[in-house]
């Protein structure tokens, strides 16, 4: 061992002399102090850079269900699970083109993430293709199907192939007094906010149990992460509230299983979905009058999903950046 001065001009000449011995630094000291590298750091540090290398995309080979995914937040997750190399079945609910413009922007963010590798580019030899160290070109299909209740989708589920990740981004939003909320109302509201979730949850859990990985992420409303009282849309905050006890009870019930729930609530949101006076008016009560761009929930909800271990399982995570009303 070698040891010389803590930092600073005195530890130069010792540093150079070590480096020149071959020494590395102890392992947490810098280079306060040296000892030889062996053949076996040496082998265990190429071993990590062929791994870090050889890495394929955190979500390759899985396949995801995003519902709700032909705008907004949905569709923006749907790029971003694109880009880590999930397959895709994008849902949308009512318009052919958003759901034709959301499938190729997920197409194109899985073919940048791959770059030239993807594209059989002189990146990347035949034998790493074959032998899978450079993962496929990520799938996008899609689903047009209007939904008024949880069947409408639940009953398709055993046609739709494989789903190891649901993301329910979809859900109706209506903003009334208590006394001014109808029966029609509640039930919609309760059924595809709350019901479909859940249902969702329940239909796909035993496959993903058999196959031992699964993940689930629902989005909530604003401040929905905690039980509050709300002047303006008790019913639909009621029912996004809800999902916060499918996550954790998900989460509590199947983690051995190896899945995993979340819940997300968005704070004020910069969609396609608002006009410009809606947008005025959340820029006024946003904290530092900024929206939250779809992106940016996007991003931080797909690192959730391809998190491995899974240790966020049940968590109910408010992305609002301190919002306070």
């Amino acid at each position: 061992m070698l040891r010389a001065p803590a930092g600073g001009s005195g530890a130069a000449p010792y540093i150079r002399k070590a480096r020149r011995a071959g020494l590395r630094p102890a392992a947490g000291r810098r280079y306060s102090s040296f000892r030889m590298e062996t053949p076996q750091d040496r082998g265990r540090g190429q071993a990590a850079g062929r791994r870090w290398k050889d890495r394929p995309s955190p979500l390759a080979g899985r396949r995801a269900l995003v519902v709700g995914g032909s705008g907004g937040i949905g569709a923006a997750l749907a790029a971003a699970l694109a880009a880590r190399g999930a397959d895709l079945l994008i849902h949308g609910g009512s318009s052919r083109e958003r759901l034709a413009a959301a499938v190729a922007r997920a197409e194109e963010a899985g073919r940048d993430a791959l770059g030239s590798e993807a594209s059989g580019g002189a990146s990347g030899s035949a034998s790493d293709r074959a032998q899978g160290r450079i993962p496929a070109r990520p799938s996008v299909e899609s689903l047009l199907l209007p939904l008024e209740r949880p069947a409408d989708l639940v009953d398709r589920l055993p046609g739709l192939g494989r789903v190891d990740i649901l993301a329910v981004a979809f859900g109706p939003f209506v903003r009334k007094a208590l006394h001014e909320t109808g029966a029609a109302e509640w039930e919609r509201l309760a059924l595809l906010d709350l019901a479909l979730p859940g249902a969702l949850a329940s239909a796909l859990i035993p496959a993903m149990a058999a196959r031992g990985y699964g993940r689930i992420l629902f989005f909530g409303g604003t401040r929905t992460d905690a039980i509050r009282a709300y002047s303006s849309n008790a019913a639909y905050a009621a029912a996004k509230t809800g999902l916060a006890v499918l996550a954790k009870s998900i989460a509590a019930e199947y983690s051995q299983a190896g899945i995993g729930a979340f819940v997300l609530c968005p704070g004020f949101v910069d969609t396609e979905y608002l006009g410009e006076g809606q947008r005025a008016e959340l820029r006024s009560k946003a904290p530092g009058g900024r929206l939250i761009e779809a992106e940016e929930i996007a991003e931080f909800a797909a690192s959730l999903v391809a998190a491995e271990p899974c240790i966020a399982s049940g968590a109910v995570v408010a992305l609002d950046g301190g919002l306070k009303l």
